[in-house]
């Protein structure tokens, strides 16, 4: 193990893979920031944490079968002369709930609650967890392919996801404290998942769309976002020191 870690490949795959691995793990830190945001106040940080948990868990059990995993690529049913691997129903299962969710999501944010007068519905913990859960499959299964084609070496693999998990967990409650603080940017969260959805759909459908066209329509819709909430700050100090 020792003699592995002499290796200066190996810190070189070490690195480049966590960096992956965190870039990845960018929709579900979105993701589950949203969804803890439907919970009291007390319980968003636990469901938070419990998230990160079940994603570090499921990596790790899906590098341990590394075989299996395997498997998911091969062809498992032929629809519409299309064949369809376990990976590509996953994709698609999971890109889809994306969508639907993102959804709904959007509507509930723009039109509001229709009773003005009751109290905001609280979601479940369970049922937040569950969900959580469900996408972190989706995209813990990405997150480990993507490990496997990086490196031979598994406790580099494992190595790079642990520490892609303390970052994420690091940043989780910034993030999500950050994204419910301002609407546009919830919005502008949302809408990355409608784009993550439709990757994933079209995926495994078999029309790959390269991740950095993904992640640079992300990362430009971010700096504009960005210059709006400067620029929103900026004159609300004005209107402060007029008053």
């Amino acid at each position: 193990m020792l003699d592995l870690f002499a290796d200066p490949q190996v810190w070189a795959s070490l690195l480049t893979l966590t960096a992956l691995e965190i870039v990845l793990g960018i929709d579900n830190i979105i993701f589950i920031s949203i969804m803890a945001a439907k919970l009291p106040v007390h319980q968003q940080q636990k469901a938070r944490q419990v998230g990160l948990a079940l994603a570090l868990i499921t990596r790790l059990l899906l590098l341990a079968s590394i075989a299996w995993v395997a498997t998911l690529t091969q062809p498992l049913i032929s629809l519409l002369g299309m064949d369809f691997s376990g990976r590509d129903l996953i994709l698609i299962g999971g890109g889809l709930f994306l969508l639907a969710k993102g959804t709904m999501e959007i509507h509930h944010t723009v039109e509001g609650h229709e009773d003005e007068g009751s109290a905001p519905k609280v979601a479940s913990f369970s049922g937040v967890v569950v969900q959580i859960m469900f996408l972190d499959i989706v995209f813990s299964l990405d997150s480990v392919i993507t490990a496997v084609g990086m490196s031979n070496h598994l406790p580099v693999m494992i190595a790079a996801v642990v520490i892609a998990m303390a970052v994420m967990l690091f940043a989780s409650g910034p993030v999500g404290d950050f994204v419910n603080r301002h609407t546009t940017v919830k919005m502008l969260a949302l809408s990355f998942l409608l784009l993550v959805g439709i990757a994933l759909v079209a995926d495994g459908l078999g029309f790959h769309i390269p991740k950095g066209y993904l992640y640079f329509a992300i990362a430009f819709s971010a700096l504009v976002e960005a210059l709006n909430l400067m620029a929103s700050a900026r004159r609300k100090r004005r209107r402060e020191a007029v008053h």
